[in-house]
């Protein structure tokens, strides 16, 4: 009996939070699709994928990095730069 090797590739999907929290609301988004099947970009819609982080892995992603919290240097609390609560989730299908 030959066993046939599946190939698994991967989803991504960052998600940037309004807070650290994993129950925050989305404020951006990007995906990556490794599997080909689509080729997302920039823009593709107005509406995120989903409404929190903690909403992408009630439907199964799997989170596997989160952005590092640093404090903002003195005297620049207030300075407008990246979206700092950033999370990577993926899916191997």
């Amino acid at each position: 009996m030959t066993v046939q090797q599946q190939t698994l590739r991967q989803q991504v999907l960052v998600l940037y939070l309004a807070s650290s929290a994993l129950d925050a609301r989305v404020v951006g988004w990007s995906t990556y699709d490794g599997t080909g099947a689509t080729s997302p970009t920039t823009g593709d819609s107005d509406v995120p994928p989903y409404a929190t982080g903690l909403d992408a892995l009630k439907d199964g992603w799997r989170l596997f990095q989160a952005a590092q919290l640093l404090p903002p240097q003195p005297g620049h609390e207030y300075d407008v730069s990246f979206l700092k609560h950033e999370f990577f989730f993926e899916k191997l299908v």
